[in-house]
């Protein structure tokens, strides 16, 4: 009879046949380690999150939507190159989100800035 083995530590397993962990501690241990986020992930979403701060302190409290010149965001640390999602209307301009703020490119390096309010 083959004798398994906890794929965590590598210890004998003693009990049930399906069993994977030789205890609880070595079940969290490595449910934790296969849902960690590599660096570049955890980069990227402090980025996202920044972004989505900015955005929200342009736009005043008790408004949906503000103008913002792209000096004005880049000096806030607002990066361009990532943003969680597009919104294309009908006549054909696209939004790109950070999460529920985003921004529309407008003419003379403005933006349009707003934040997605469900109806």
């Amino acid at each position: 009879m083959e004798t398994k083995s906890c794929i965590q530590c590598g210890a004998p397993l003693k009990g049930r046949i399906d069993k994977k962990y030789c205890d609880d501690q070595c079940r969290t241990t490595h449910n934790n380690h296969l849902k960690t986020d590599t660096n570049l992930m955890r980069n990227i979403n402090n980025i996202l999150r920044k972004n989505r701060k900015i955005i929200e302190n342009f736009i005043p409290p008790e408004e949906t939507k503000s103008k913002a010149t792209r000096k004005r965001l880049e000096e806030k640390g607002f990066c361009f190159t990532y943003h969680t999602h597009t919104y294309s209307t009908k006549t054909g301009s696209v939004y790109f989100f950070c999460y529920e703020y985003g921004y529309l490119p407008l003419e003379h390096d403005y933006f349009m800035l707003v934040k997605w309010v469900d109806n």
